[in-house]
């Protein structure tokens, strides 16, 4: 009897290791982050931060960053969908993929994948070449209130997208038509600061990241930041929208999804790798570097975000008059 006891609870335990062993999954092999968009961009620069820091985790064999740009970020999210359940495939995303499926562009959205996280959150910045004769945002609306057409718009990636709709909503603050606008799209905020810089676009709406080392060098000069206060670090003198009596507060937000199919033992192993990533001094100095402001949320929290998100874009830009009318 004693024995019999003793091999039933001997196998128990191995049931039981054997669960927990099947609960637990970590890379067999190099994991690739797809970036939605050109070398130079914001995201590529999220994407590059991340790789070297999970370059030190032991638990990645390696990683590596490939950019998909194209179609507004659908071309990196169709090659994502090609491989449902494999947690070695992650991209980065941000709001483009919720406003690309609210103004038809995509039919890819977020329930078609994994979402894993979002690490940072940026408010747009308006920039201009250093001599531009258009010195703030208070200036700039009344050109606007003027002339619309008398003022170019470059920005990145997609139309529709947090720059987009920042633009929309100075057109408003101007008593002007959003669908007026003079825009130009480019393949990444690093596209559009040269646009700029070259004298073919007026001002630059972007992440604040493609145009801080210009604005330091004293070629740009940043004339507003769509934020409620104004920021730390390097931005902390760039007066806000809102105190140029500009009705204009927006945020972008920068984070990581994987393929649809992906099981609760590898959602674990990503929330963990990406806590383990935004508790690092190394990540803090990127932060502050890029002009980024931490938010970090979990894959859970991500998730509970996205949905909110997704109602509230739909809201801005169907106020803004860029969702197309159904036929």
């Amino acid at each position: 009897m004693l024995l019999l006891r003793a091999i039933c609870g001997g196998m128990a335990l191995c049931a039981a290791a054997g669960m927990a062993c099947a609960q637990e999954w970590k890379p067999a092999r190099n994991v690739d982050i797809v970036v939605a968009s050109g070398a130079g961009g914001v995201s590529d620069r999220s994407a590059r931060v991340v790789q070297k820091l999970l370059q030190v985790n032991p638990a990645f064999p390696s990683v590596s960053v490939t950019n998909r740009p194209g179609g507004g970020g659908s071309v990196a999210f169709t090659f994502l969908t090609q491989h449902p359940g494999d947690a070695h495939y992650i991209a980065t995303f941000s709001p483009t993929m919720l406003t690309n499926h609210i103004l038809g562009v995509s039919k890819l959205n977020y329930p078609e994948f994994t979402p894993l996280g979002i690490l940072v959150r940026e408010h747009v910045m308006l920039t201009v070449k250093a001599d531009s004769p258009i010195t703030s945002g208070q200036v700039l609306v009344e050109r606007l209130r003027k002339d619309p057409g008398s003022v170019s718009f470059a920005f990145a990636s997609a139309a529709g997208n947090q720059n987009h709709v920042v633009i929309g909503m100075l057109f408003k603050s101007a008593g002007v038509d959003p669908k007026k606008a003079k825009v130009v799209i480019q393949k990444s905020g690093g596209d559009g600061m040269i646009s700029v810089l070259g004298g073919h676009v007026d001002v630059l709406v972007g992440a604040p990241a493609s145009a801080v080392p210009h604005i330091q060098s004293g070629k740009a000069r940043g004339i507003g930041i769509a934020a409620p206060q104004r920021q730390a670090g390097v931005q902390a003198t760039l007066p806000t929208l809102k105190e140029q009596g500009i009705d204009a507060v927006f945020f972008s937000w920068r984070g990581f999804i994987a393929p649809k199919g992906l099981t609760p033992a590898q959602l674990a192993f990503w929330d963990q790798a990406f806590a383990k990533l935004v508790e690092g001094d190394e990540w803090k100095k990127d932060v502050q570097q890029n002009a980024w402001t931490e938010d970090y949320m979990t894959a859970a929290e991500t998730l509970k975000h996205l949905d909110s998100e997704y109602a509230l874009l739909k809201g801005l830009l169907g106020d803004l008059g860029v969702i197309p009318e159904k036929k």
